[in-house]
């Protein structure tokens, strides 16, 4: 009698044990492989570049506490939470709360999601090189070649009263801003 309940016992609790798994692997959200972009550590800066990206594609690399770090290719409308989803989610020990989920992903961004108590000596999104036109302040543009204030002022001036940049050639429309000051700029602004 007491085999008989054993038995029994240890039948329900492998039932519960199988239930659980199930329910827990239907609730897991699944990547599809071919939706993700990722880069090896071999794999060089020229191979990605090469590659003919759609119109309105970024590169983003994500690192950090997420369960699939790596280079992902993502629609120019996309925010934070859109690539952290395509990584995977986060991992258990991710600091959720250093990460802005509505901001809108770039072209270039790295992002990093710290550890939960690691001090964050860095900004959690570390920004590309190139200056962000549509985003950047007075003296953020200034910095670019052949840019002083007067005209970094005109470029800000431009972008609050007719709106955001949509290409480079945009920049002619301000005053002071020249095709030679332009060809200068090319390789040193992004938009968006």
């Amino acid at each position: 009698m007491i085999e008989l309940f054993r038995r029994n016992i240890f039948i329900i609790f492998i039932g519960v044990g199988v239930l659980i798994v199930l329910l827990f692997m239907m609730n897991q959200e699944e990547v599809p492989p071919q939706e993700i972009v990722q880069v090896s550590s071999e794999s060089s800066s020229e191979d990605l570049s090469s590659k003919e990206l759609e119109q309105g594609q970024l590169i983003v690399d994500v690192k950090g506490e997420v369960k699939q770090p790596g280079v992902y290719e993502m629609a120019a409308d996309t925010r934070v939470k859109d690539v952290i989803k395509r990584a995977g989610g986060f991992t258990g020990e991710a600091d959720q709360y250093e990460i802005n989920l509505a901001q809108k992903l770039f072209d270039e961004m790295i992002l990093i999601v710290p550890k939960l108590g690691e001090e964050n000596t860095s900004n959690t999104v570390i920004k590309s090189s190139k200056v962000r036109i549509n985003y950047a302040t007075v003296e953020e543009i200034q910095k670019l070649p052949g840019i002083g204030p007067s005209k970094a002022k005109a470029i800000v001036e431009y972008r609050d009263e007719i709106g955001y940049f949509q290409s480079a050639q945009d920049l002619l429309n301000v005053s002071g801003i020249g095709e030679k000051t332009l060809e200068s700029l090319l390789e040193e602004i992004q938009i968006p």
